[in-house]
C-alpha cells in the first residue's frame, strides 16, 4: 500500500509539474476554446490577467476529463470549460446555494439562464450546489471526478467559516489520484492571516496546510498568476484593484497600473486519508 501511494504521488508530480496537458489534443483544444467566437469581449479582455490557457494546462486539463468547477460565479471559466469538455468529457458546476441569500439566488438564476441560452454549448453541464454545513454536498457523484478547479473562492469560505467542509466536498468528488487546482489572492506572509480573510487575501502556506489536512498532497505551484506590483494593503481589500475598482474614481489610474491581484496557483492530488 505504501509503495502504491508513493508511485501514485511520483506519477502525479511528474505529470503535473510540467504544467501541460499530456494527451494528444489537450493543448490545442484549450487554444480553440479560448479563441471560440461565443466568448464575450468582456471576458476575453481579461485573458491577459487571468491566464486561462497557462492555468488550465498547469492543472493538466484534457477534453476527456470529468471536471468540477466550484462556485463558478457568472461563468467566466465555464465559458471555456463547457465547450471544451462537451464531446468527450463532463462538466459539473457546483454553485452557490440559491436559498442562502438574494445575491446567491440572482447569481444562480443568471448562470442557469446563460446556460439555457446556448444549449449548443452548455446542454451537458450539470449544475450542483456547494452549500453551508450541515448540507450534504455532493458536488459530483462520489469518486468520479478527474479534476476539481476553483478560482478565487477560498476567502469566501473562510469568511463563512466552513472552508474545511468545502474542501472535504471536493475530496469526496474526486477519484483516488484525482487532481485539485486552486487559484486565490495571495496574502502577505509577513502579516497575520485574518481568519475571516476580510481583505480577500489568503496566505499561501495557510492554504496549503488547510488543503493537505483534508486529504490532498501538494504536487505543484505556478507563478503564472503572480503580480509583484500588488502591495495587498488597500483600505477596501483586494476589490480595490481591477476589475472591481471598489474605491471608485479615487486613485483609479494607480490601481489600474497595478493590475489584478497577485494570486497563487496550486495543484494537489487526492490521497487516502
Amino acid at each position: 500500500m505504501i509503495l502504491r501511494l508513493a508511485l501514485l504521488l511520483a506519477a502525479a508530480a511528474g505529470l503535473l509539474s510540467s504544467g501541460c496537458a499530456t494527451q494528444s489534443g489537450g493543448d490545442s483544444t484549450i487554444d480553440r476554446a479560448l479563441a471560440a467566437p461565443h466568448r464575450s469581449a468582456e471576458n476575453r479582455a481579461r485573458d491577459a490577467s487571468r491566464h486561462p490557457a497557462e492555468t488550465l494546462r498547469f492543472f493538466g486539463l484534457r477534453p476527456d476529463m470529468t471536471v468540477v468547477e466550484v462556485w463558478p460565479g457568472n461563468g467566466w471559466y465555464t465559458e471555456i470549460l463547457a465547450p471544451l469538455l462537451r464531446e468527450r468529457g463532463q462538466l459539473y458546476t457546483a454553485h452557490l446555494d440559491p436559498a442562502s441569500s438574494e445575491y446567491a439566488r440572482r447569481t444562480v438564476e443568471g448562470f442557469r439562464s446563460r446556460l439555457a441560452g446556448r444549449s449548443d454549448l452548455y446542454d451537458k453541464v450539470v449544475v450542483t450546489t456547494l452549500a453551508a454545513p450541515p448540507a450534504r454536498n455532493e458536488i459530483a457523484p462520489a469518486g468520479t471526478a478527474d479534476l476539481v478547479v476553483t478560482f478565487r473562492n477560498l476567502h469566501n469560505w473562510m469568511m463563512f467559516g466552513w472552508q474545511r467542509e468545502a474542501f472535504e466536498a471536493m475530496h469526496a468528488a474526486l477519484k483516488p489520484g484525482g487532481m485539485l487546482g486552486v487559484v486565490e489572492h495571495r496574502g502577505d506572509p509577513q502579516r497575520p492571516q485574518d481568519p475571516k480573510a476580510a481583505s480577500g487575501y489568503v496566505r499561501e502556506q495557510d492554504a496549503i496546510e488547510l488543503i493537505e489536512s483534508v486529504g490532498f498532497k501538494l504536487v505543484g505551484r505556478s507563478e503564472v498568476n503572480a503580480n509583484a506590483k500588488d502591495t495587498k494593503d488597500y483600505e477596501k481589500g483586494v476589490w480595490t484593484l481591477p476589475p472591481t475598482f471598489a474605491a471608485g474614481a479615487r486613485d483609479r489610474e494607480r490601481y489600474a497600473a497595478i493590475g489584478e491581484s497577485d494570486r497563487f496557483t496550486l495543484k494537489f492530488v487526492k490521497v487516502a486519508r
